[in-house]
């Protein structure tokens, strides 16, 4: 392992989630799913995204699920019933949800967001309170995946999460443990923005897609960002890897993702090139990392001697912290990477 695999070890060291926050997250999201479980018609529960596929990073701030609901129990609803909405389904869910949850948490609140019901718990664990996102969920007559609501359109979209947390959690143990390392990565290099370019779901497709057997995390992380890189330059698309949903999305303009994948591409590129020179790739790590890697100038001659005697550790030299644009780093290629 070389030093640029040390340097990002110590980057996951400041972004992994705590357990504690992440453990309450895990049993409130149980505990609506075990409540859910009761509603008239459903099928079954099921945990999803970032909860689900072991990706989530500092600050632990919800947990993901959903109910699916048998059509049969509800021919009215949704585009293979009689077309029915699902603002009063996401309603009559809710008004059980509220009062089951608060019977353990009495600040406990039931709102909703894009896909359902939104449970608030008002008990934060070290100052991180985590949600619940609750999916309203049908089964689809004569195709695979599920209606999910969209209630900012009050309309019903085709997806399939849980497919999607197969597909994202298979593989050999070495590949999953790369894979979940590269994911977090990806999503704290996404933060940086105040207008992040790439959903986490954006983020974690890549990473399905580009990671390969056999590679280290420095090494898949590259190539993800090289990977993606071209891929938004051509104008290809991103499919849907469940084959239910539309095609990924970019949350900013395709010129704008391509630079900041670009940009970051070359970082990791550098680094690696250079991987048995400290100082080198110090700086090029920290101009892709730059809310999580001080100025790197002078630090090589501290760290050095350390890495010989015991395992290296950046926070021992004053980089690790609390996140903070650097001034005077800018990322490779982004002319908006102060934002």
């Amino acid at each position: 392992m070389g030093h640029t695999d040390d340097i990002l070890n110590d980057i996951r060291g400041q972004i992994d989630a705590q357990p504690e926050p992440l453990e309450e997250a895990r049993r409130r999201l149980g505990l609506v799913r075990s409540i859910a479980d009761r509603f008239p018609g459903a099928r079954r529960t099921y945990a999803s995204g970032s909860l689900a596929q072991h990706t989530f990073i500092h600050p632990v701030s919800d947990g993901d699920g959903g109910v699916v609901l048998n059509r049969r129990f509800y021919p009215e609803l949704g585009p293979d019933g009689d077309g029915e909405t699902p603002s009063r389904i996401t309603t009559e869910l809710c008004a059980l949800l509220g009062p089951e949850v608060r019977k353990l948490y009495p600040g406990a609140r039931c709102g909703t967001s894009k896909r359902g019901p939104k449970l608030s718990f008002a008990r934060p664990v070290n100052e991180q309170d985590p949600t619940v996102d609750l999916v309203v969920a049908l089964t689809r007559r004569e195709a695979s995946g599920l209606w999910i609501p969209n209630l900012e359109t009050n309309t019903w979209e085709a997806s399939d999460p849980e497919k999607h947390v197969d597909l994202f959690t298979s593989g050999s143990e070495s590949v999953k443990r790369t894979r979940r390392r590269v994911v977090r990565l990806l999503k704290a290099w996404n933060k940086q923005w105040a207008e992040p370019g790439f959903s986490s779901h954006n983020l974690t497709v890549w990473a399905w897609e580009f990671i390969n057997p056999g590679m280290g995390m420095a090494t898949a992380l590259s190539t993800v960002f090289s990977c993606a890189a071209a891929r938004v330059s051509s104008g290809a698309a991103t499919y849907d890897p469940a084959g239910v949903s539309p095609n990924v999305r970019l949350l900013v303009s395709r010129s704008r993702a391509e630079r900041r994948l670009r940009g970051a591409a070359e970082g990791l590129a550098e680094a690696l090139e250079h991987d048995d020179d400290l100082d080198t790739v110090l700086k090029a790590l920290s101009k892709v990392y730059r809310s999580y890697l001080a100025s790197p100038t002078g630090l090589a001659g501290k760290i050095a001697p350390m890495r010989d005697a015991v395992p290296l550790s950046i926070g021992m030299v004053g980089l690790a912290g609390p996140a903070a644009a650097i001034p005077g780093t800018p990322a490779y290629g982004d002319e908006d990477s102060t934002q």
